[in-house]
């Protein structure tokens, strides 16, 4: 079940990233040392009560006479209302309410996309509720007064939020067909590879840029099996919005892994792997899906017998956090390797969901043990007691040691590589969790 996605949109300066900092500071999880994961983070998932969401702090919208900011302001406006399952519009108290206000509103109400209003900065809800209460004839529901900065009136906001979420019943619709995100920068052709699997142009490829299209799904059959592709195209660059249109990119990204199983992150090889590559591998990773690094426009690019080795050595190298990911170099343009996709798919989704007897992983940690003493520190040196699976999709692992101090994190890689050489794991995370335990 993916989780539902929450957006901040408003103004700038009402206090957006404050009440996002608020909500997911604490809950960031940003891995020490790992390079090419980004660190600048627009988005993060929140949990509250039993509910985890992911919530998306938006850029400032302010309409203006121009023709060009107004249609750059609805255009990041737009993504963001598309992409999201609830938006909250946030507005501010002190300024009162303005006319960029009514204008963001309208385009909300036309979204018909469950919105909760918030009005920032009500320090004292006894001297500002009137205030508050103008906020009414925007037309969009019931305000409701918070201090993101005093954190006053967060529950209330959290309970309006998760109730417009869609009911457990809705969500948990059984659907066992794999789903595979096709994530990538703009124009490196992820709509083009779905239209040669499917053999007909269903997916639109476009030139314009910033287009705000949902991700769209797509249902292929291959050898009498069912296989769904999230695309995500549809945003180009723009010199003028570059950074605007990568952040919305990246939440578009966010929202198709979150509902994936296996992700295919598409590399241009005529371009070679960038930064920004490496930020959306990165979420594929944090978010422990399966991933398939394909390396398309093969075809463009001069060849002599060392070329795919020097292709490789630098995007392993660019992706070091991630040297599980499976790699395959194709052409969209001609067909080329395309029908191996599907082969390395069904490798990863089998690894992904592999679950492995507890007896079998504790001879393989002891066998690991006695070839390599775990650490020690100020003469204590630390034990391991048992190991277990916890968990599938990404299979996760709960180690129970004397101490999780000495538990070094270059001795969980040393233990997970032996997991890896006797099980493969291929394409696929694996998640470790430390737990002390005393000794009896």
């Amino acid at each position: 079940m993916s989780k539902p996605i929450v957006a901040i949109v408003g103004r700038p300066n009402v206090g957006k990233s404050t009440l996002f900092n608020g909500l997911a500071g604490q809950q960031i999880s940003i891995v020490k040392d790992t390079p090419g994961v980004t660190r600048d983070r627009i988005y993060a998932d929140v949990t509250w009560l039993n509910m985890v969401f992911t919530l998306v702090d938006t850029g400032g919208i302010e309409p203006d006479s121009s023709d060009v900011i107004l249609s750059q302001m609805r255009e990041q406006a737009q993504i963001a209302i598309d992409t999201a399952d609830v938006i909250v519009f946030m507005t501010d108290v002190r300024q009162g309410l303005v006319d960029s206000d009514a204008k963001v509103a309208d385009l909300l109400r036309r979204s018909q996309k469950p919105v909760v209003l918030a009005v920032n900065k009500v320090d004292s809800f006894q001297k500002q509720m009137a205030d508050v209460y103008e906020f009414y004839n925007l037309g969009i529901g019931d305000p409701i007064p918070i201090s993101a900065a005093g954190k006053l009136g967060i529950g209330e906001l959290l309970e309006a939020i998760t109730r417009q979420f869609p009911s457990s019943e809705e969500s948990n619709q059984e659907d066992d067909r794999p789903r595979i995100a096709v994530v990538g920068k703009p124009n490196v052709g992820k709509s083009s590879i779905i239209n040669r699997l499917l053999g007909e142009n269903r997916v639109i490829v476009s030139d314009i840029a910033g287009t705000t299209r949902d991700a769209v799904d797509t249902e292929i059959i291959w050898n009498g099996k069912p296989y769904v592709f999230i695309d995500t195209a549809g945003l180009r660059r723009k010199s003028r919005v570059r950074e605007e249109l990568e952040r919305y990119s990246i939440i578009r990204t966010v929202a198709a892994v979150d509902r994936s199983d296996i992700v295919v992150v598409v590399i241009d090889a005529t371009e070679g792997i960038t930064e920004q590559d490496a930020k959306i591998a990165g979420i594929a990773h944090e978010r422990g899906k399966g991933v398939i690094i394909a390396v398309n426009k093969w075809d463009a690019v001069e060849k002599d017998d060392k070329t795919i080795y020097r292709h490789e050595k630098r995007i392993r190298n660019v992706l070091s956090y991630m040297p599980y990911a499976e790699m395959l170099f194709i052409s969209a343009e001609t067909g080329q390797r395309l029908p191996k996709l599907f082969d390395l798919i069904d490798l990863v989704i089998q690894y992904h969901s592999m679950r492995i007897a507890t007896g079998v992983l504790n001879e393989i940690v002891s066998e690991a043990v006695a070839l390599q003493q775990p650490p020690s520190d100020k003469g204590k040196r630390l034990k391991i007691f048992y190991i277990t699976q916890v968990s599938v999709k990404p299979p996760t692992f709960v180690i129970f040691v004397n101490d999780k101090e000495l538990m070094h994190f270059s001795y969980t890689r040393y233990l997970e590589n032996r997991i890896r050489d006797t099980f493969g794991f291929r394409g696929t995370p694996l998640k470790f969790i430390i737990r002390e335990r005393k000794e009896s």
